[in-house]
């Protein structure tokens, strides 16, 4: 809703500061007051055709339109400087006004064609060779610009351009861990697409452009929280279907806490002790569309119900599609104990996850576990299922009534469904506590064993927004919604198009893996 109120507040000074302009190009004030009619004869005054008015309709591109359009109507009233073009474009109806009200200035007839009038000219004069035309022209050019305000704008333009592109349209991601392999590897480049889940709008205003949440170096975060504005989504070319790799923000990542090897979120910080360690530690907050970005697999959607028994994924009671490359631990190893590490590494098998002393372990999918036991007749293999680190490690983190789960055998568990309703109790509240205060934005109290949403006693709460599963290929090496929880629909980022470059095991020096690139990101 505010940015809805930004945009007519935007639209109304901007028509009411070009009733003037209108009025000094010899064009009836009142048809600045006019939606479209405006628009047509803003095209006019610059020199565009009027069907150029139409592109003002289109999401995104509309953006650029009216940036060129704002330019060069101050410029048809003789503002050729460079601020006068940043002002058009961050807030055309300052200056504007300033033109309306100011005596001396004169609109000077349609820039755009003037300049192909200048054009002409000088083409001609360089045709006919005639250098005294030329040096004249040279000379006389009101369009002229110094080299440095060349390089400035272009580069301003290239940033601007990229900046909008990375926000609305399409953004690259490059996966950092082993989460999703075989299917996405440690090094693959990754193209993901805004507009498939719909295209969500800048929360966060003020950034430093083309940096996620992070500067370089510094170390610092690279936007300020205020001013911000609401959540809101474009509508979408699809929906999110399951067994798709969707990029989304971090949902426990609002409060973390940032150490040079990884980021924990403060809720798991507590859980494992270390605030008692390290009491001090900078915790960092963050808005949802500056949290981390993560990239995993949506395995169930709103409405769905889960469960994980000895590793296999049911959906709604059924036995779920498993990923081609879905991965598991295993104890590799031959009679004399070692294992041929190359060999491994030449079957596709990553050595990253094994850690520095190569102990042994590793994680395969199912092609991979029948290459590695047709090595040899001396090769045993072992399926390992790592046991949580402490009670409460999985989702929804609470030792007292699902301290018996574990990453291999979870669940049930309901997948919020928008406009669905739950009764709350002892047991349920612990999956819906995070989603009620949280993600849905209520006061939560707990007196005398009853519930308290925004002050009213609750025995059952209804949904707002969708929620989402999401879980990693690497199904014994991936931190996903098994330890921290739902991914709500506000927190989707978008879909994974295509890989665009790949590195082996993340580092260029090890070489690039050729076969992947251009790779379909939803095909693997």
């Amino acid at each position: 809703m505010t940015v809805l109120v930004f945009l007519i507040v935007l639209y109304v000074l901007l028509s009411l500061s070009m009733m003037k302009l209108f009025d000094k190009a010899g064009v009836p004030s009142w048809k600045a007051l006019v939606p479209g009619l405006k628009e047509v004869e803003w095209c006019k005054l610059v020199g565009r055709n009027t069907w150029y008015a139409l592109w003002l309709l289109f999401p995104v591109v509309n953006i650029f339109i009216f940036a060129g359009l704002a330019i060069d109507l101050s410029r048809s009233f003789g503002k050729h400087t460079f601020w006068d073009a940043f002002m058009a474009v961050v807030y055309a109806p300052i200056p504007y006004f300033l033109i309306g009200r100011n005596p001396a200035a004169k609109y000077e007839g349609p820039i755009l064609t003037r300049e192909r009038a200048f054009h002409q000219e000088y083409a001609a004069a360089l045709k006919a060779n005639d250098k005294a035309a030329q040096r004249k022209l040279d000379a006389n050019n009101p369009f002229k610009k110094t080299a440095g305000r060349e390089w400035a704008e272009a580069i301003i333009f290239a940033v601007f351009a990229a900046a909008f592109i990375r926000m609305f349209l399409i953004e690259a991601f490059v996966i950092p861990t082993s989460s999703m392999e075989g299917t996405l590897k440690v090094g693959d480049f990754l193209f993901v697409s805004k507009a498939h889940y719909g295209i969500r709008t800048p929360m966060t205003v003020l950034q430093f452009p083309l940096i996620h949440n992070q500067m370089p170096l510094l170390k610092t975060e690279s936007y300020l929280k205020n001013p911000s504005l609401p959540y809101y989504r474009l509508p979408a070319i699809e929906s999110i279907d399951r067994n798709e790799p969707v990029v989304f923000n971090f949902p426990a990542g609002d409060s973390v806490i940032i150490l040079p090897g990884r980021t924990f979120d403060v809720y798991q910080w507590r859980r494992i002790g270390y605030d008692k360690q390290a009491p001090n530690m900078k915790v960092v907050t963050r808005p949802i569309d500056k949290k981390d970005h993560y990239i995993k697999r949506c395995v169930a959607v709103a409405g769905d119900s889960l469960q994980i028994i000895n590793t296999q994924l049911y959906i709604n009671g059924e036995l779920a599609t498993n990923p081609t490359h879905m991965q598991f631990t295993y104890q590799v190893g031959t009679a004399s104990g070692g294992v041929n590490l190359k060999k491994l590494e030449e079957l596709g098998v990553s050595l990253e996850d094994a850690g520095p002393s190569k102990e042994g372990r590793f994680n395969l999918d199912a092609q991979q576990l029948q290459k590695v036991k047709a090595m040899g007749a001396d090769v045993r293999v072992e399926k390992i299922s790592p046991r949580p680190p402490y009670p409460g490690y999985v989702y929804p983190n609470d030792p007292k009534y699902y301290g018996t789960w574990t990453m291999d055998d979870y669940g049930p568990i309901y997948i919020p469904k928008a406009g669905a309703t739950v009764s709350l109790t002892p047991q349920s509240m612990p999956f819906y506590e995070r989603i009620i205060r949280d993600f849905e934005h209520n006061t939560l109290e707990t007196k005398n064993g009853k519930y308290y949403i925004n002050g009213q006693e609750s025995a059952s709460y209804t949904f707002k927004q969708d929620y989402y599963w999401m879980m990693g290929d690497n199904r014994n090496n991936s931190e996903d919604s098994r330890v921290w929880g739902y991914v709500p629909a506000d927190h989707v980022v978008g879909k994974p198009l295509f890989i665009w470059f790949s590195t082996k095991n993340g580092a260029l020096a090890n070489g690039i893996n050729w076969n992947r690139i251009f790779k379909s990101a939803n095909k693997l």
